[in-house]
């Protein structure tokens, strides 16, 4: 820093002004923090989506979105390829699909979303949306059109005049043709094989009814004429989209077309036994052509102990879960469907409860002598309404009398339950009480619950032992929560939690236990937290809970490493042994929030083979966002590997990271030379325009320049100055708009030293000059673009030349990028470019910027006015 600072003031002191806006800037680079060692490996999540499945077409629509159509039935593919350390997790999403589409609720962890045999519902737009704690997360979305073409449905009406009749003559009759499809469907109505249209005599017309679902043409037929009794057909087409063939539907209209109609052998509501066998008949009374009869159950499908046999449908030895509705349904798409309902209820009586409740009148919460007291009994039953409470006292029937009532439906309790009231408890009132409840004459076993009532019937209390307030665990292993409670009857003790709003491990929001201990198998760092147990109001007293808190502290092991995935290819290979190595580099998630680390389990195992090699790699400090690195030699060519890696605490083994290890051989690309390309040549020098711009840039000289082209912008000739010099040109006319861009792109270098030096000479003259922008695209496990040099507004009507330093960490291409200014006076050109190694020369011509690229660890110099040419010469001098 100090030999820094003594060039700073000497240049300081001796240049002028804008010098020393140069300096100011430098000394601000300078003393700019820098990530201590390993914490500048974070980078923020990045993300790109590509297609990988079945489609028909992939086009951009004219917002530049990219459109899949894909076949319903297909297989869909979506990746999202994402770089950034620590590996963004990915969690994909979708928007503009059906309220009901599971995926929307159940979004996909994963980089890779397949969807086989994709349905409509699944259309829409997906979003990858990629995150790891640096930075914003990185969005992308893509549009999914999902292509089908249903079954035709063919329906006829009548006129509402008369429903119940045939179809005669002087009636109106309308086919109604429905259909499911994307996109919407073109429709041909036929009679027999004649095509048919709208108004072709007085007896026809062919519309689109309002307020329809899916796509409907209605054919009607007016004043039914003999020639109207025909073979009609539907054929409906998508056009081939997607190879979708036709379909069509054939009616065959009679003077005998009727509508379903239909009788039930049994009452809406049966009720039945379980064990009974049922059989519900349902008969055809009316409709032609013959009605379809079909059975269908709610909720849930039909019974696997039932059969359907025409109209008849028969359940053997029903059990209480096959309650519910059963409909009958007559189709034959003549009018309206012919439907009948049956509530089918199963006798059954389970959980019998009982509650105590003193005098609410006096507010009390204990049994006293001389005050009301009342005791509650409860099934849950089918049907509810039929049960029958009988009480007993000390084994005989309850005498009723003044002081001894017996009530139902009290507001204050569950519906349809019995209560014995006793009025001015006395002590001749104590006892053992029965409530037994009864389905009479069916054979449905009774159910009863036992109260006593005596001056020990104390409500309860609840406490934790001493000592297990705080319960400590280490994740994974057995937890045992626990709560005392005292009081005769004892209830039942209700968990839950108090400081997350997640459910138990049970999957249910509560858990009830009698003996007043929670167990918790396997406990995780989730499951730590405030637990509260409190009594049941039912199987005790009906008053306030009591409750108490236990707190559960899991001890969490050691977070999994992080693998970094974005250097470029670690891979060396030594030929001559066949063998390979790999540098594997990782960071810790959390070391700070666990125990010290003490060393790393490394284990490798081929993927061919089951053997696994397990070595420990120690660690003497674990510091966040430190990378380490350990090599793994002896790696078989071409081989692939598994790779576990698992940290180790005093606390024990953390959680396990994995990623497999592919061999590659070593891509030998050209080396930069320092010949200059003039663009002479129609090869232009292995230059390639981008496919995905929104236009091209143009070889071209004054003898094959468009001569109607805008005066008062872009160059006369090249920069020899002779008519048959050739130049890249970009032309800023119609029907280019604002911010359009061209890209010519350079082929692929190998790097063969640190530093290169890209120059070239600019012509851009003109009132509405865009931007000219000069990027360097480095190979690594996805292209990165950075822009490197740019340069904006009228230059002039001359070629200038500029020299822009770089340092790739690989592979590269440098690429010319043209912008559209606001109008047509904005013609951009190029001319002799060349690539050299080493650096560029000490006094550049030019606005000229070095930007450091991924991975090559160089300070970036920004803003080509304040930071441009000596803040990169100074950074070289003091280098």
């Amino acid at each position: 820093m100090l030999p820094g600072l003594f060039w700073l003031l000497f240049f300081a002191g001796n240049e002028g002004s804008a010098l020393k806006m140069e300096m100011i800037c430098f000394l601000f680079l300078s003393l700019v923090p820098v990530y201590s060692r390993g914490q500048g490996v974070y980078a923020p999540a990045q993300a790109q989506i590509i297609h990988a499945g079945q489609a028909c077409v992939v086009k951009e629509d004219n917002i530049s979105e990219r459109v899949y159509t894909i076949r319903e039935g297909d297989t869909l593919v979506l990746q999202c390829l994402v770089t950034g350390h620590p590996r963004p997790q990915v969690r994909w999403t979708k928007t503009a699909g059906s309220a009901s589409d599971k995926f929307q609720e159940t979004s996909v962890l994963n980089e890779t979303l397949r969807i086989e045999k994709i349905q409509r519902l699944q259309g829409g737009r997906y979003y990858c949306k990629a995150e790891n704690g640096v930075g914003v997360p990185a969005i992308k979305s893509i549009r999914v059109d999902v292509q089908y073409l249903d079954e035709p449905v063919l329906t006829i009406h009548q006129t509402i005049s008369d429903v119940r009749g045939s179809f005669y003559q002087e009636k109106t009759v309308f086919l109604r043709c429905t259909v499911n499809s994307n996109p919407p469907a073109r429709f041909i109505w036929k009679r027999g094989a004649e095509t048919l249209s709208h108004s072709q005599d007085n007896g026809v017309d062919i519309y689109e009814p309002l307020y329809t679902q899916g796509e409907t043409k209605v054919l009607k037929l007016k004043n039914l004429r003999p020639q109207d009794y025909a073979s009609y057909t539907c054929q409906v087409s998508v056009r081939n989209v997607c190879s979708i063939p036709d379909k069509s539907i054939t009616f065959q209209l009679t003077n005998t077309t009727a509508p379903p109609a239909l009788k039930l052998s049994v009452n809406e509501t049966l009720v039945v036994n379980p064990g009974d066998n049922i059989t519900m008949q349902c008969s055809l009374t009316g409709g032609d052509p013959q009605p379809e009869v079909v059975w269908s159950h709610s909720p849930g499908p039909m019974p696997p102990n039932s059969l359907v046999q025409g109209g008849n449908l028969t359940i053997w030895r029903i059990h209480v879960e096959d309650s519910g509705y059963y409909n009958c349904t007559a189709i034959n798409n003549v009018g309206n469907p012919a439907k009948k309902t049956v509530n089918l209820l199963v006798r059954s009586m389970k959980n019998a409860t009982f509650q105590i409740t003193p005098d609410v009148i006096k507010e009390s919460e204990t049994i006293q002598l001389g005050q009301d007291l009342k005791l509650s009994c409860h099934v849950d039953a089918v049907p509810q309404e039929k049960v029958v409470y009988s009480w007993y006292k000390n084994g005989k029937p309850a005498r009723f009398s003044d002081r001894l009532l017996i009530t139902r439906n009290d507001p204050e309790l569950p519906p349809v339950t019995c209560s014995l009231e006793i009025i001015d408890l006395r002590f001749s009132d104590y006892g053992t009480y029965l409530c037994v409840a009864t389905f009479q004459g069916a054979p449905i076993p009774d159910l009863s619950v036992e109260v006593n009532i005596s001056s020990e019937t104390v409500p309860p209390t609840i406490s934790v032992p001493k000592g297990q307030s705080t319960i400590t665990v280490r994740e994974g292993s057995r937890a045992e929560l626990q709560c005392e409670v005292r009081g005769k009857p004892k209830p039942p003790i209700i968990w839950s939690r108090v400081d997350k709003e997640t459910p138990m491990p049970s999957g249910t929001m509560t858990m009830e236990t009698y003996d007043g201990k929670l167990r918790l198998e396997s406990v995780s760092q989730e499951m730590s937290g405030t637990y509260k147990c409190q009594t049941a109001r039912y199987n005790g007293f009906n008053i306030r809970p009591r409750e108490a808190l236990v707190q559960l502290n899991v001890q969490s092991k050691a977070y999994s490493p992080e693998f970094y995935y974005d250097t470029p290819n670690p891979t060396l290979s030594q030929k001559q042994s066949k063998n390979y190595s790999y540098v594997l580099q990782w960071t810790q998630k959390e070391p700070d929030a666990v125990d010290p680390i003490l060393k790393y389990r490394l284990e490798v195992r081929q993927l061919a083979q089951r053997n696994t090699i397990q070595t420990f790699i120690p660690v003497q400090k674990m510091e966040k966002g430190l990378l380490l690195e350990h090599i793994l030699p002896n790696l078989k060519v071409p081989q692939s590997y598994e790779v576990r890696l698992t940290p180790i605490t005093s606390f024990g083994a953390g959680d396990m990271a994995a990623r497999i290890i592919r061999y590659m051989e070593p891509i030998n690309y050209p080396s930069p030379t320092d010949n200059t390309c003039r663009f002479e040549d129609e090869k232009i020098c292995g230059f390639v325009q981008d496919k995905m711009d929104n236009f091209d840039w143009t070889r071209q000289n004054a003898l094959t320049q468009n001569p109607k082209r805008t005066v008062n912008t872009g160059p006369p000739t090249d920069i020899s100055g002779t008519p048959e010099g050739y130049y890249m040109f970009i032309e800023a006319s119609r029907p280019r708009v604002t911010g359009d861009k061209a890209r010519l792109i350079s082929p692929l270098y190998n790097i063969t030293a640190k530093y290169y030096c890209v120059s070239f000479y600019y012509h851009m003259y003109g009132k509405h000059i865009g931007s000219l922008n000069l990027l360097v695209r480095v190979r690594n496990k996805r292209a990165i673009d950075t822009q490197v040099w740019s340069l904006s507004g009228n230059r002039g009507n001359m070629w200038q030349q500029a020299h822009v330093p770089i340092n790739p960490p690989g592979p590269f291409q440098i690429i010319f990028e043209g912008v559209r200014g606001t109008s047509y006076e904005g013609d951009i050109a190029i001319d002799d470019v060349t690539l050299k190694k080493g650096d560029c020369p000490r006094k550049p011509i030019g606005p000229n910027k070095a930007v450091a690229l991924p991975g090559s660890g160089v300070p970036a110099l920004h803003s080509p006015r304040l930071c441009g040419p000596l803040t990169f010469f100074l950074y070289m001098l003091l280098r």
